[in-house]
């Protein structure tokens, strides 16, 4: 956003709310918790080059999942 944008954005805030006066704010209060939700992997670059999409690279291991037990098997 430049600068004369800025100048010219109305403080829409209505004068009834006072920020100053809330208590316990803290930045970030839940994302310990959000992380531990999510399941983020980050691919390598030649990895990620051989999949389009997140649905690709979950086919690709929902295979490698139903073939890597009978290997395993196998070797013992």
């Amino acid at each position: 956003m430049n600068k004369n944008k800025i100048e010219n954005l109305e403080d829409e805030m209505r004068p009834e709310y006072d920020l100053s006066q809330l208590k316990g704010r803290v930045r970030g209060k839940y994302a310990e918790r959000y992380r531990a939700g999510t399941n983020l992997v980050l691919l390598e670059s030649d990895v990620q080059a051989a999949f389009p999409d997140a649905e690709a690279v979950n086919e690709a291991l929902r295979m490698l999942m139903k073939v890597a037990p009978r290997q395993v098997q196998e070797q013992i």
